[in-house]
């Protein structure tokens, strides 16, 4: 099986303590920078569909702004539900560019 890497961002457009959200291949996933390191979920919220990319971002939990539901950017659980997480992704970065593995 060939893993698939997709550049989503340029790596300098997401500073450390942001995400936002990018659209790949017709779905929309939120990118964050952790202190330069990148992590990828989905955009949406499963509570009310709110766009996580839009969030806000403390210790590694992203937190819906609709309702706040928290989501820990490597296992994608979510601290409210633990029965409602959302997927992670792989990322990298190559030649500046943040990489998700789809």
């Amino acid at each position: 099986m060939t893993t698939t890497y997709i550049d989503v961002a340029e790596a300098s457009s997401i500073p450390p303590g942001h995400g936002r959200t990018v659209n790949v291949q017709g779905r929309e996933f939120a990118v964050w920078n952790v202190d330069g390191h990148y992590f990828c979920i989905d955009d949406l919220c499963p509570h009310r569909g709110g766009p996580l990319g839009a969030g806000s971002m403390k210790d590694g939990t992203v937190y819906c702004p609709l309702h706040g539901w928290g989501f820990d950017l490597q296992t994608g659980i979510c601290s409210a539900r633990p029965d409602r997480p959302v997927q992670t992704y792989l990322t990298r970065v190559i030649n500046g560019q943040v990489q998700i593995q789809l």
